[in-house]
């Protein structure tokens, strides 16, 4: 265990940095699966910026790398543009 009050801060940061990283990436991950999932055009085209900006979020945060979180809305604008009305 740390003896040093610095370290025992650290443990407690990182501790709340990572659940807080877990949950909005779940979040995330089940958003992305939702719009795959979605059949509607219209539907679609309301979810896509929503979950674009959470992929842009976690990029940004480090939480996954920036050219992931581009490959992942590339295919989803893909899927999105694939979709008949």
């Amino acid at each position: 265990m740390a003896n040093h009050k610095s370290a025992i801060k650290r443990i407690r940061q990182t501790n709340a940095r990572r659940l807080e990283n877990r949950y909005v990436s779940r979040t995330t991950r089940n958003s992305v699966r939702k719009l795959r999932a979605t059949t509607s055009k219209d539907e679609a085209q309301k979810m896509y910026p929503e979950v674009c900006s959470m992929l842009d979020k976690l990029a940004k945060k480090k939480v996954i790398h920036q050219n992931k979180a581009n490959n992942l809305k590339s295919k989803l604008a893909a899927h999105v543009n694939g979709l008949e009305a």
